[in-house]
């Protein structure tokens, strides 16, 4: 496994510590830089969306071995519609959206991250409905080893959300050794 920088792009605190916990456990070397998140000032996931186009571009422009992390939630819109979001944030600022070949992940939890913690809590889970946050960002330990047993046996527990089992599908891809 090769190290790679890991650019973080997320919408909020919650998933900013999920996933630089999750990518620590799974990648362990790999040096993850977050990109700052406005503190408590407009949309988080409008600062991901605004956000996305000049971090593809400067990932494509890398010569080290990086992977752009972004992880903003479905809401109502779901995987689609937020794909969408972000291949037209990029047209506006003149930057071809994403293609094959490039290491982005992006994770989409749709609803929001707490779909995907409630699931990895145990719960059934639908992605219409709402679940309870956690007291603190941090909280989510547990979370994340269950999902680091389920990756290392490649197989989500059924039935999974359809969101992680994309994420984990782009996480294979962006993290392919090339």
């Amino acid at each position: 496994m090769r190290r790679a920088q890991v650019i973080l792009l997320c919408e909020d605190k919650q998933q900013e510590v999920f996933v630089r916990r999750v990518i620590r456990k799974l990648r362990g070397k790999d040096v993850v830089r977050t990109v700052p998140m406005p503190c408590g000032r407009g949309s988080g996931e409008q600062f991901v969306r605004d956000h996305f186009p000049s971090e593809l571009r400067a990932q494509r422009m890398k010569a080290v071995t990086s992977v752009l992390v972004v992880v903003i939630d479905g809401d109502k819109i779901g995987i689609d519609g937020r794909r969408r979001q972000l291949d037209e944030a990029c047209t506006a600022a003149d930057v071809n959206p994403r293609r094959d070949g490039d290491r982005v992940l992006i994770a989409i939890p749709t609803r929001n991250i707490e779909t995907w913690l409630s699931y990895l809590a145990g719960e059934d889970t639908t992605e219409t409905d709402t679940y309870r946050r956690l007291p603190r960002p941090g909280d989510c330990r547990p979370h994340i080893d269950a999902l680091v047993a389920m990756c290392h046996t490649n197989r989500l527990r059924a039935p999974a959300p359809s969101s992680l089992e994309a994420a984990c599908a782009d996480y294979r891809d962006a993290f392919r050794a090339r």
